[in-house]
């Protein structure tokens, strides 16, 4: 028998509980209590579609890279056309429709083949499929594991803006509330009521992820196309969010955004504007928000244009099948309480 060995290998296991014991006594650190920070800022934001997320977010990029921030777009939309107005109205190549060519023909994505920069903006697209081809949600999945694939955890930009499609609802669009993907979501809305229902259903997201533990929160709202009717403000009031700014529906706005014109420019008329909301953006906390019903959301409009005066009557089964018909009696077994 060889003692020697024998003794190794019953002292062993007694020096390993005596090290975890050594460590159990150890006292850990004081759980921090300081604000969260994070080096990048990743900000979703989501808004109906046609609201003017694009337009807003192009500007909103152009005018953070003038004032000296390294700034990444991110078209999540299928449509594709979050960068159409950075670069002029080129279509820019998108994530999922390049990495499937290139891997048909066993090539790798590499960072030159899907991200573009126009003046200090880096921007990309997601994209997706035609309609009727595949589910948008599974190529907002796709396109983000890709991104993964290319080390987007580890660039270093001071700020990623992700452009989401806010009324779509299912689960690839809600990734970053879902996830924890981003520090903060704005909606981009209008004085009108479809617009702001989408805006209330990313607000329930928000919350409703919170409750089950998320740290997503809502920083605020841009009113686009602002007629100075205050639905927009209103709702973000009784939602307990701020308004970040309110882009006016001015004429030069749009026939310069039609024509694919950026007007966030420092020296620009408009320029003012964004500055401000560029600074509001950066400096707006996360907030839990207060969802609205839809009762709520209706009553920020008056009774003509929403129809809240009308009753509701129960349809009978006459109105169904155009007679009467004889009521048979049950044969549902009722048992009295024990």
């Amino acid at each position: 028998m060889n003692t020697s060995t024998d003794t190794a290998i019953t002292t062993q296991p007694i020096k390993f509980v005596e090290v975890l014991r050594r460590e159990a006594d150890v006292e850990p650190d004081a759980v921090s209590t300081s604000e969260v920070t994070k080096e990048t800022q990743i900000i979703a934001i989501y808004g109906k579609g046609g609201i003017g997320k694009s337009f807003t977010l192009a500007n909103l990029s152009y005018m953070m890279a003038q004032q000296g921030k390294k700034v990444l777009l991110i078209g999540c939309d299928p449509k594709s056309d979050t960068t159409s107005l950075l670069f002029g109205g080129k279509a820019c190549p998108t994530i999922i429709e390049t990495s499937s060519r290139l891997k048909l023909s066993g090539q790798a994505v590499s960072i030159g083949d899907v991200c573009f920069k126009r003046d200090g903006v880096f921007a990309m697209e997601l994209g997706g499929p035609e309609v009727g081809r595949g589910c948008g949600g599974r190529g907002i999945i796709h396109g983000f594991e890709t991104l993964e694939k290319l080390g987007f955890h580890d660039w270093g930009f001071d700020y990623v803006l992700l452009d989401f499609l806010g009324d779509v609802v299912c689960g690839g669009f809600g990734l970053p509330i879902a996830r924890d993907m981003c520090q903060k979501v704005i909606v981009v809305a209008s004085n009108d009521l479809q617009s702001l229902y989408v805006a209330n259903n990313v607000c329930s997201a928000v919350e409703y992820f919170r409750k089950l533990g998320g740290n997503v929160g809502v920083a605020g709202m841009v009113i686009n196309k602002d007629d100075g009717t205050g639905e927009a403000q209103a709702f973000a009031d009784n939602a307990g969010i701020p308004v970040l700014a309110a882009i006016p529906a001015n004429e030069d706005i749009r026939r310069k955004s039609a024509s694919y014109e950026i007007i966030g420019r420092p020296d620009g008329e408009w320029g003012p504007l964004f500055a401000d909301l560029a600074k509001n953006v950066a400096e707006a906390p996360p907030m839990r928000p207060k969802p609205q019903t839809q009762d709520q959301l209706l009553g920020l409009f008056s009774a003509d244009v929403v129809g809240r005066n009308v009753v509701l009557e129960p349809a009978t089964v006459f109105d169904m099948v155009g007679k009467h018909e004889d009521i048979k009696p049950s044969l549902e077994v009722v048992y009295d309480a024990a």
